[in-house]
């Protein structure tokens, strides 16, 4: 296994620099120090088995790629690889001279509207996601089938566990008997002594189906039951994704979203904004600009002081203009592959030579 420190203590780190926030111009006091770099493998394991693209500390806030696979994602305009190729100066901590082979130019393409567009559109959608998350929170304790159960009497419909209280009935006692043609629909018949082996309503808390038994005829039918199994299986969808996300949320994100009050994450969508705006520059200027230009109004988003629609129209205003700009861009539809290869096989040779 290959670490960072294995790749420094050996020399084969080739560029390396500050990223994210502190290379935007929006780092606050708070902020992380993001790192991106690229290195190259020893000779064996690059001719051998044990090739490896990239190598990151346990966060992700610092990763490493290699040579090949950074030149790799530059030809599909990843947003991230690309930023490496433009750090302002003051970001740079290391840069080895055949690291000036790579220039902007020879990779940005209009392939850029689908990447950085997509992205953002990716986080949008994250970030709609979030707000219905915290808008909508789900209750730890978990419902279970007898929820989603009504008992179908009369003209009415009663929920399950409170017929069951009304009639003094165990649900541990009832059978089931699906009725045909009837999705969900069943009847129930209930065991007063216990002793006809019936199945109950479903077997334990866990159970995404009701339980069937086998009923002798002739018993008595007490009601109809119907067993909303589609709204079950959304729910318990919604509530592994909602209680995997509180598990795994950042709590000072979490709680700076929750003191502004506005249900979104303003963190992900100042980013998203900023990562449309470089993208609309690219087009406009034909290069890419790392450093921001209006770093107040991105930290007044971070700040959660914009509303949560204005948001959305600002962003959907930007992939508007991205559209038009890459339709009238000068910039090839991709990246020179050909040239990209070329240039990578005589670094290699002057690396492992």
């Amino acid at each position: 296994m290959i670490t960072i420190d294995f790749l420094k203590q050996n020399n084969l780190i080739l560029f390396e620099a500050i990223s994210g926030s502190k290379s935007f111009g929006l780092a606050t006091e708070n902020s992380d120090t993001d790192i991106k770099g690229i290195f190259y493998l020893p000779k064996n394991m690059f001719f051998g088995l044990e090739y490896i693209p990239q190598v990151s500390n346990e966060t992700n806030d610092i990763v490493y790629y290699e040579i090949g696979r950074f030149v790799e994602l530059l030809l599909k305009n990843n947003p991230n690889i690309l930023e490496i190729l433009a750090p302002p100066e003051d970001c740079i901590l290391y840069k080895n001279p055949i690291m000036d082979k790579f220039r902007q130019e020879n990779f940005l393409s209009k392939l850029c509207r689908d990447t950085f567009g997509g992205y953002a559109s990716t986080q949008i959608q994250k970030a709609r996601g979030l707000n219905k998350k915290i808008v909508n929170p789900v209750e730890k304790e978990r419902k279970g089938i007898l929820d989603f159960c009504v008992i179908l009497e009369d003209s009415n419909s009663i929920p399950a566990k409170d017929w069951l209280k009304k009639k003094n009935f165990l649900k541990e006692n009832c059978g089931l008997v699906k009725m045909p043609n009837s999705k969900g629909v069943f009847a129930l018949f209930y065991d007063e002594i216990g002793n006809k082996n019936y199945n109950g309503i479903h077997k334990n808390e866990d159970s995404n189906e009701v339980s069937l038994s086998s009923v002798p005829k002739n018993e008595k039918l007490e009601a109809y039951l119907f067993f909303n199994q589609d709204a079950y299986s959304t729910y318990c969808k919604s509530y592994k994704e909602y209680w995997d996300w509180v598990e795994k949320r950042n709590e000072d994100r979490y709680n700076t979203n929750q003191k502004h009050g506005k249900n979104y994450d303003s963190k992900n969508m100042m980013h998203t904004i900023r990562l449309l705006q470089s993208a609309v520059n690219i087009f406009k200027n034909n290069k890419i600009e790392i450093r921001v230009k209006n770093r107040d109004e991105l930290l007044d988003i971070k700040a959660g002081n914009w509303d949560y629609d204005d948001l959305l129209l600002l962003a959907d205003q930007l992939i508007e203009e991205l559209n038009l700009l890459a339709k009238n861009s000068s910039l090839p539809d991709f990246p020179d592959k050909e040239k990209a290869e070329k240039n990578l096989i005589e670094i290699r040779k002057k690396l492992y030579s």
